[in-house]
């Protein structure tokens, strides 16, 4: 009771103290000196100046009512748990379902008004292109464009270049895939050392000869087998400008599907190597030069006319193994014919001029794997030269041409456009969008690998996230060894893993890697390699772990015969499912190491396997915890004999370590069984049983039924299994979300679908089962879920019974096995009352979101765009984000609908090179969550809101368009917080690993709380990456901190999360941020840690703008 009214009064006195800083601030307004001297008449420069100060006060008075709002909640949580039964110990109410208590500790969510302000500017250079406007104006009428089939004819006057050269750049370069129609290491053996062996050669003939190359995993896998004498030599052509890297990047990334922590973590790899190995200089800018023709092989680079271009590739001379399709060879260059080649090759060259806005052009010369053999290297660069002397030596043809590289090309534009290298050239347009959907030719539209073997896609993610989690606690683990002086003690060899798992995970980023467009001994090889990274990184993890919750760190033991913790799955091969470690129980107590890679502290459910529902689990101190108990389930109606799933919420410190301990024996209050009643629609089926768990079979009922928790209630059909609606617990009507499958299938004329193309026969059509599925329905304290057991799918719908983001969100997870299935593809859609007006939301490599819009111009397939991480719908109330796990195709056809593809089997190639249908479909788990937000501005106002809106309209009147107009002009959008959080929760598992040794006492374990002070909540720790040291398979002392201030919408209701979370204006002290670590060195970097961007300072005080990603070179100790 005493508790109940010293809480009162605090609540009081702070609410007393908010009113009146509102009072103060209102005051202030009214008595703004400025608006008095001039008599109620503003200028329109001090309009302006109002107007935000209008909208600041507005965000600050709303700020302040959830600040009132979370008081009184916090004040309610903590007189509820002094009077109430103990913390998450969960009990039946009178209706049967389970409530869960609030815990002792109230949450807490502040925004700083300041921090909400990015979401609603427009900031830097105003765009004059926006893709999404061009897409809505352009006709795509596809028209007969002549020589150029998708252009139009080219006109000039010899004249044109009087006054001004044409300066041509032909840059020899060959295109290597890391995988494709044969597998890395193959490609290198048969071609790709060749092509670099003879490069070193031919280069070394001619100073005036280029060569541009991409792949540094290539460039490293052959460097490791040059002698010194050939790297001395490839140093000199880089040197003195012959030999040029371009991005140097790990590979080419794909840029559908890949997830930006990837991408920047196969371009951190390539610079590495590249500043190790040729210690060369390198350089940045975003200036962007487009190729216009199809393709970029030679008969679509030189010009419109690829009969023509065709004609200057002299691989293709005849007598060779390949020839011009246009049916008009090469012919090598001689005195003889020199001037009337070199006039037919200018015309195309001023042709293709024309298409640019300088005289500076850029042309391609190479293709897949080409300059593989001496010969072809010859035929090029000598016919090519000969061009250019007889055109560089005609002074009336007003041209130079010259082999080049990319810098030279670029420089080049600088100087003819007259500003400095990296300086924005006059009349040149800002563009904003992408380019997505795009289409080769005719309606042929490459949306089809946005899904293309998910199961290889899904494990792409998950390596992702062991691979930073790793590389965190590895970080962690050796600076605190070193400080500890036990760095001799410690497997620093694990670094060795990491590098590997680096390379691994680059690897797969390539552009027919994690496409799903490779052949399939190529996606064995790509598995194979994925697979052993993995449990390479789980190694890293386990190793880690067991220094940091060691107590005593003098006894730590590394053993590698003998692991101190056990891995929490193991994967049979590479393209079967993990199954979780079973705990085995016996009298004495088992440990359990929690693990949480997110950068904020998490309430999650923890489920373990054990080996007996007689179980009870034990927090770090010995305090015993409430758990809900289930059968563990091989199918629809057979439990797995002897396995039980144990599900318990903890609390884990950001990037740190929580402990369990579990134990033989029952707990009636607190060893909670979960109820099932399994749905079975008539079908004769037998259902296992067992005295733990009360079971309930229904043979034929189909009534509709609901599963809830203290946010939200969810109505199934009782028929199909599939979510109908969803209502939050304080609104009073239901909110349609109606979840189908569906299945498309492909043309039958000669053109069909395949790894790359999506050309669906039609619109799609329901899935409709031989059988009625198998529900089973779960309820628990802790969760309570729905699974639903079609043919060809299992849909699990799981809500948390808990506070903050795992129970403001549905999880959902599908089990797709389409190996039967001949020409179809399986989508899954879900139906809303949302208002969405055409309009949807996909991220763009889960770093932006990108406004989409559906044309009904284009055909059906041109409306899927790839979703690495989330989708969004919304009108003025209320936005639905689909997250997932993985990347897969997705669109909203109608006003309302979300669908996304789940998985494709298709039986033919799409003729774009790979020669091969879709066919080896895997049984394949797509993870999402669905997060229905309410929008505050579309809500009923309180009283500040309305306040704020009063006072505006006063001034203002009608001279502002609507939020919402101004909204829907807007070429971003942002995902709220919360959004940000249930993202990262589903992209970043807990993972847990038992610990082997039973004979264990539970003192010398210890939870590790890495960070003494929160990160702020719109922060994201991207890595924490040891850099190599002198030796690469041995670590410096050096990380990589790598830091994402993200970009959010303040828009969306923000009450009751149920987490600790504050913004800080972008600002972080490092120097106070790790617990028991000093920063001994902190110097900002480019991205990549090329070159610095200033000089290390005392200070240990950073600053991020909205979505910067910064990072900074950072020594621990």
């Amino acid at each position: 009771m005493k508790l109940k009214k010293q809480v009162t009064v605090c609540g009081a006195a702070i609410f007393c103290v908010a009113v009146f800083s509102l009072y103060l601030m209102l005051d202030r307004v009214q008595h703004d000196p400025t608006r008095h001297q001039n008599g109620g008449n503003f200028p329109r420069s001090q309009i302006s100046v109002l107007q935000n100060r209008i909208e600041q006060l507005e965000q600050l008075l709303e700020e302040n009512h959830e600040i009132i709002s979370h008081i009184k909640d916090s004040v309610l949580e903590l007189t509820a748990n002094a009077e109430g039964p103990p913390a998450l110990l969960p009990y039946h109410t009178a209706n049967g379902s389970w409530v869960v208590p609030p815990e002792p500790r109230p949450s807490f969510f502040s925004i700083s008004p300041q921090d909400c302000q990015f979401a609603l500017e427009d900031r830097g250079q105003k765009p004059e292109l926006q893709m999404l406007t061009v897409s809505e104006e352009l006709p795509f009428d596809n028209v007969e464009g002549g020589v150029w089939r998708q252009g139009f004819d080219i006109s000039y006057s010899p004249h044109d270049w009087d006054t001004e050269d044409l300066q041509v750049f032909v840059v020899p370069h060959s295109h290597n895939d890391p995988g494709w129609i044969k597998t890395f290491d193959k490609y290198y053996t048969e071609q790709t050392q060749h092509i670099l062996n003879s490069m070193v050669s031919k280069l070394q003939e001619d100073s005036r000869r280029r060569f541009l190359w991409a792949e540094v995993s290539f460039f490293a896998k052959w460097w490791d087998n040059i002698n010194a004498q050939k790297r001395a030599a490839v140093r000199r052509l880089v040197g003195n400008g012959q030999l040029e890297i371009a991005t140097g990047g790990w590979v080419m990334p794909d840029e559908a599907n890949s997830h930006y922590f990837a991408l920047i973590d196969q371009l951190i790899e390539g610079h590495q190597w590249l500043e190790r190995n040729l210690d060369s200089d390198s350089s940045t800018d975003i200036f962007c030069h487009m190729m216009p023709f199809y393709s970029y092989d030679v008969p679509h680079t030189c010009g419109p006319d690829p009969k023509i271009c065709c004609q200057f590739d002299f691989k293709r001379l005849p007598g060779g193994r390949i020839n011009c399709p246009w049916k008009v060879p090469p012919r090598a260059i001689t005195e003889a014919n020199v001037a009337e080649r070199a006039a037919l090759l200018l015309d195309q060259y001023r042709k293709k001029s024309r298409l640019f806005r300088s005289n500076v052009l850029l042309v391609p010369l190479g293709d897949d794997f080409r300059y593989d053999k001496p010969q072809e290297w010859d035929a090029q660069f000598f016919n090519y030269q000969r061009l250019f002397d007889f055109l560089n030596s005609k002074p009336e043809l007003h041209v130079q041409a010259q082999f080049g590289t990319l810098s030279d090309y670029f420089d080049a534009l600088y100087k003819r456009t007259g500003v400095e290298p990296g300086a924005r050239p006059p009349g040149f347009p800002v563009l904003s969008g992408d380019f997505f959907s795009y289409a080769d030719r005719e309606d042929h539209y490459w949306t089809g690998y946005y899904t293309s073997r998910p199961f290889y896609k899904s494990l792409d993610r998950v390596l992702e996230a062991h691979l930073r989690g790793a590389e965190i606690l590895y970080s962690l683990a050796v600076a605190h060894a070193r400080r500890s002086g036990l760095a001799s003690r410690y497997p620093l060899s694990d670094f060795t893993l990491l590098t590997e798992a680096r390379r691994t995970l680059g690897l797969f980023q390539h552009h027919d890697a994690i496409t799903g467009t490779a052949k399939e001994a190529v996606v064995v090889d790509y598995g194979v390699r994925l697979l052993r990274s993995l449990v390479g990184l789980k190694q890293v993890i386990i190793n880690a772990a067991h220094y940091l919750v060691l107590g005593d760190k003098d006894t730590y033991h590394f053993d590698p015969e003998a692991p101190f913790l056990q891995m929490d799955d193991t994967r049979l091969n590479h393209d079967a499912l993990p199954e979780r470690t079973v705990i085995q129980l016996d009298s004495s107590p088992r440990f359990v190491v929690v693990f949480n890679p997110l950068e904020q502290e998490r309430l999650s459910v923890v489920s373990l396997l054990v080996n007996s529902p007689r179980v009870r689990v034990l927090s770090e101190e010995g305090q015993p915890l409430a758990v809900q108990i289930s059968a563990h389930w091989r199918s629809a109606t057979d439990m797995v004999p002897d396995v039980y799933q144990v599900s318990v919420p903890i609390r884990l410190p950001a990037l740190g370590l929580g402990v369990l301990q579990l134990q033989l024996g029952l707990d009636g209050h607190r060893t909670l069984p979960s109820s099932v009643r399994v749905y079975l629609h008539g079908r004769q089926l037998s259902v296992s049983r067992h005295d733990a768990f009360p079971l309930h079979v229904i043979d034929s009922g189909s009534s509709d039924f609901a599963l809830s928790n203290r946010y939200m209630q969810v109505w199934f059909s009782g028929l199909t299994g599939l979510p109908k609606s969803i209502r939050r617990v304080d609104e009073e009507q239901d909110q349609q979300m109606n979840m189908e499958f569906l299945i498309y299938g492909t043309r039958t004329s000669k053109d069909k679908s395949g790894a790359y193309l999506f050309l669906p026969d039609g619109e799609a059509k329901p899935y409709s089962p031989k059988d009625p599925p198998v529900l089973r329905v779960t309820e628990g304290p802790f969760y309570s879920e729905v699974v639903a057991y079609y043919e060809h799918v299992h849909q699990v719908v799981r809500l948390y019974n808990l506070p903050g983001v795992e129970g403001l969100s549905l999880d959902v997870s599908s089990l797709v096995d389409i190996r039967d299935y001949v020409n179809k593809e399986l989508a899954l859609r879900i139906h809303t009352d949302i208002d969405s007006q055409g309009t949807f939301f996909t991220d763009l490599n889960g770093f932006q979101v990108q406004p989409r819009r559906y044309l009904k111009k284009l055909p059906l397939q041109a409306n899927f765009y790839p979703m690495p991480v989330m989708a969004y719908i919304q009108d003025a109330q209320k936005r639905l984000t689909l997250h997932t796990a993985q990347a897969l195709g997705v669109s909203s056809l109608r006003d309302g609908q979300l669908e996304v593809i789940l998985d494709r089997r298709l039986m033919q190639d799409d003729n774009r090179g790979l020669g091969q249908g879709l066919k080896d479909n895997k049984r394949t788990r797509n993870c999402f969550r669905l997060l229905l937000e309410r929008r505050t501005v579309g809500s009923e106002p309180g009283y500040f809101s309305k306040l704020a809106a009063m006072f505006r309209d006063l001034i203002f009147h009608s001279s502002r368009s609507s939020d919402q107009e101004v909204q829907e002009g807007r070429s971003t959008s942002y995902p709220s917080l919360l959004s940000h959080m249930t993202s990262m929760y589903l992209n970043t598992p807990v993972l847990a690993l038992p610990v082997a040794k039973r004979q264990l006492p539970g003192s010398s374990l210890h939870s590790f709380h890495p960070l003494a002070s929160a990160l702020p909540c719109d922060f994201h720790l991207l890595n924490l990456r040891t850099l190599p040291g002198e030796e690469d398979n041995l670590p410096s002392a050096d990380t990589a901190f790598i830091l994402h201030r993200k970009g959010f919408d303040c828009s969306l209701e923000a009450k009751n999360l149920g987490f600790n979370c504050t913004t800080s204006q972008g600002k972080v002290a490092l120097g106070s941020l790790f617990h028991g670590l000093d920063v001994g060195f902190l110097q900002p970097t480019s991205l990549t840690l090329l070159y610095p961007l200033a000089s290390p300072s005392n200070s240990t005080d950073i600053y991020l703008e909205p979505m910067e990603i910064a990072t900074f070179r950072l020594r621990l100790g």
